[in-house]
């Protein structure tokens, strides 16, 4: 593949494609598709014309001798699809054994996105336990620190909570006036109950708590080959309870790391213990 710059603004060729799928997966871990040759074009563009320069040699050279550019890097290339109660089962399996588990009360949510999820997890929480003060700690990493930035924020369009019950809009949301018209704000009680940070799975070691009792990573694995998944998961793991849960999303399949989790239903399970 060889684009013309008749075409596009730089010229991107094959061996422009695989330099940039090499370097992420050696600061990331993903494995971009073939399919993602356009992607990469459009979102890496904007950064070269932020820097200022001719083309995506320089683009990969410059990246090479800056190490800050290497998360404006990652951040444009990481995907962020999520939405407010997605995959709703997993947050009425989440209510029920809160329900159950009063005491399960560290939960954390390994890739937060722009927040959706871990306010959906938070939202949960405040349900099962009938208060905001609920005994919950909810950690929620990404990546991208610019989504979670988005995140700390709490802010949305208004037709991201159109879907939500009219009570649920009321308990945890303002809506926003103003500047802010046509946006929602998650309300500071609801954020209060959520700590973001920045983490990447394939750092050696993750700054996060002991004896998790809940983990979502939705969505996640999709991203890496098997090897790398079984070593992600084999430190995830680590940082769970004994009867802990591990939530994955419904097109990961784990068949592959059967050491490390036992399957209970609806893409839920329990960390194995040898």
């Amino acid at each position: 593949m060889v684009v013309s710059p008749a075409k596009k603004e730089f010229t991107y060729s094959t061996a422009d494609f695989e330099a940039v799928r090499k370097k992420l997966k050696k600061l990331t871990g993903i494995n971009l598709a073939d399919s993602k040759d356009s992607m990469v074009y459009s979102r890496l563009a904007r950064r070269i014309r932020v820097l200022k320069l001719g083309s995506f040699l320089q683009y990969l050279t410059y990246l090479d001798n800056n190490a800050p550019e290497q998360e404006e890097f990652v951040n444009a290339l990481t995907t962020n699809l999520t939405s407010f109660f997605r995959e709703s089962h997993h947050f009425d399996a989440l209510e029920a054994h809160l329900k159950k588990n009063p005491k399960a009360t560290k939960i954390w949510c390994a890739a937060s996105s722009t927040g959706e999820e871990p306010y959906s997890i938070a939202m949960t929480a405040v349900k099962a336990f009938g208060k905001f003060s609920c005994p919950v700690q909810i950690i929620a990493s990404d990546i991208d620190s610019k989504v979670l930035q988005t995140a700390r924020e709490g802010m949305y369009r208004s037709d991201q909570i159109r879907d939500l019950p009219i009570e649920m809009k009321r308990q945890f949301f303002h809506r926003g006036t103003g500047n802010h018209d046509g946006k929602v704000r998650v309300v500071k009680e609801l954020r209060e109950l959520v700590q973001f940070q920045k983490l990447n799975l394939m750092d050696d070691s993750y700054a996060i708590p002991k004896n998790i009792d809940i983990v979502f990573c939705r969505n996640v694995m999709i991203y890496f080959d098997k090897p790398t998944q079984l070593d992600i998961l084999q430190k995830i793991v680590k940082h769970m309870a004994h009867d802990s849960l591990y939530i994955a999303g419904h097109s990961e399949n784990f068949g592959h790391v059967s050491q490390v989790l036992t399957p209970l239903g609806k893409t839920i399970y329990k960390p194995k213990r040898g």
